[in-house]
């Protein structure tokens, strides 16, 4: 499994947002959590069932999001 495989979005869970595998844990938690200081370890700690690789998949996925060009709105 690569990766982005890991990140998935499905319309009836948590809202469409990107998710670890199909588990009710969101990318943006994961990015949250980081952001606010927790290691990696400690992650995994309070979440058994994730795996490294999910929170590697997490920072793959939101560097990738974040590179693609967004459409410029024209103002009035």
């Amino acid at each position: 499994m690569s990766l982005l495989e890991r990140i998935t979005q499905e319309p009836g869970k948590l809202a469409g947002k990107p998710c670890v595998r199909g588990l009710r844990i969101s990318v943006s938690q994961i990015l949250g959590m980081l952001a606010q200081g927790l290691r990696s370890e400690q992650i995994l700690d309070d979440y058994p069932y994730l795996e490294p690789e999910d929170i590697q998949a997490c920072l793959l996925y939101a560097s990738q999001v974040t590179e693609k060009p967004r459409s410029r709105r024209k103002t009035a």
